[in-house]
């Protein structure tokens, strides 16, 4: 396999989609053309604050591309979320830099609605045309699947539900026909030892090879029988359907490779994260710091010990971090065996359970994100003890660790917070986590930020 790998590699040219850098381009050009319309009909488009405001809009836009083959209602609902993401860190960055007086408020206001109204149409019109553009301009290609496998299915399903992969299912190869293979409206073509013959007599432009890795002879035999054809081919490995976080393709030294298991946070990504954490972090440290100080003389007053509670937690990599917290206890347990909170629990002092359950127990943790400790949104850091229990009892648990933790996190806002007294509650906590790195994007951070504000004022689950 590797051998025939290596012959193939000079040929491989890297694909370029057209429709990949529509997607990318298509909310920046519609919230910086219409940040200029608004201006515009204010009568203050030809002044440059507003060119650069515009240039920064649409720079800060294009690191959170959409997805033509999403539903409309998560088309419409990105918008509205892009919008909030673009108007808050504009809003920061004017309230850290001074120049948000150069803009005239009711023309980012009238923009605040008009910009997500824009993206949200020029995303509906791409949804509903796209596919009717590929088609006419003859981006339709005849795929097959070579392997009625899981993951050969789970290629056919991709087919038939993205409207922008410009390809058309013709079926099957495979030497079993069974029901347990049948699909709707897929048909079973042949045997595999029948699909050149097909691809030469039917203008076949791509085939998936979907068989099982253990079938290498196999595969190397027909990649020796397609030479002669201009046929596209691809190859969906069996190891694409576990659980993968993050996968993509790489690149070392020429060779392509596959990451199974990666951070979300690499390059760009990594960069703009904690750069948002930054200087989120900063801003809030700055306005809630009388609240810090009432709160830390509040604790002290009322219970003896000291106002910050610190424990060390994994971090990074499974690197130890030490934690801060407003102490909300008698006691202070940092060690091998650390006894979690729990409703009615004696060791949490009055003014504990107030802020605990208003989540102020947590605010020195900003002071963490501005050492790179943590981020603001991760999954929640647990004690060290925790860990070494759980890491033993919980497949993929320390896979959470690939990115820093959070303030707050995607299991918190669905519930996952408090005592987990069984180990179900805190395999239904990782498996939140592990779907946030598999799904993370800054709108999904932007979106546990505003779920949090809202559980602030009432959330059973703390205590």
């Amino acid at each position: 396999m590797q051998a025939a790998i290596e012959r193939q590699a000079p040929g491989i040219k890297p694909h370029l989609s057209l429709i990949s850098i529509f997607e990318a381009l298509l909310d920046p050009i519609a919230f910086s053309g219409s940040l200029l319309g608004v201006a515009n009909w204010f009568g203050v488009g030809g002044q440059p604050a507003y060119a650069v405001l515009a240039i920064t809009v649409f720079l800060l836009a294009q690191p959170m591309p959409m997805h033509i083959d999403s539903g409309l209602k998560a088309l419409y609902r990105g918008s509205w979320l892009k919008g909030v993401a673009l108007f808050g860190i504009l809003t920061l960055i004017g309230l850290l830099t001074g120049f948000g007086s150069a803009y005239a408020p009711e023309v980012l206001l009238v923009w605040f609605v008009v910009g997500p109204a824009t993206a949200a149409l020029a995303r509906h019109a791409a949804h509903t045309f796209t596919p009717m553009v590929m088609a006419h301009a003859g981006y339709r290609q005849r795929a097959v699947i070579v392997g009625a496998s899981h993951a050969g299915l789970a290629v056919a399903d991709r087919l038939e539900r993205s409207r922008r992969a410009g390809k058309r299912l013709l079926g099957f190869f495979d030497d079993r026909h069974s029901s347990r293979h049948a699909r709707a409206g897929i048909h079973h073509l042949g045997k595999i030892k029948d699909l050149v013959d097909y691809v030469r007599d039917n203008d076949v432009d791509v085939i998936y090879i979907a068989l099982p890795m253990s079938s290498q002879p196999r595969i190397l035999q027909l990649l020796d029988e397609l030479r002669d054809t201009t046929v596209s081919i691809y190859f969906v490995p069996d190891f694409f359907m576990t659980d993968l976080i993050q996968a993509r393709m790489d690149d070392l030294g020429g060779l392509p490779v596959v990451a199974v298991c990666e951070s979300p946070f690499t390059g760009v990504n990594g960069l703009f994260k904690q750069a948002f954490d930054f200087m989120l972090a900063a801003a809030i440290l700055v306005m809630i710091s009388p609240l810090l100080v009432a709160i830390a003389i509040a604790v002290k007053a009322t219970s003896p010990g000291p106002v910050l509670f610190r424990q060390y937690r994994y971090g990074l990599d499974g690197e130890r971090i030490l934690v801060y917290k407003f102490r909300s206890m008698s006691v202070c347990e940092n060690g091998d065996t650390i006894t979690q909170a729990r409703v009615g629990d004696s060791r949490v002092t009055p003014l504990g359970a107030f802020l605990r359950r208003t989540s102020l127990d947590e605010l020195p943790q900003f002071i963490n994100v501005l050492q790179g400790r943590m981020s603001i949104v991760g999954p929640r850091p647990h004690a060290v003890a925790h860990n070494e229990t759980y890491r033993k009892l919980i497949k993929g648990y320390m896979i959470r660790h690939k990115v820093r933790p959070g303030i707050t996190g995607w299991a918190q806002v669905n519930g996952c917070r408090g005592e987990t007294e069984t180990l179900d509650k805190m395999k239904r906590r990782i498996d939140f986590d592990l779907e946030y790195l598999r799904n993370w994007s800054f709108l999904l951070d932007l979106r546990i930020i505003l779920r949090t504000v809202g559980l602030i004022r009432k959330d059973p689950n703390a205590y």
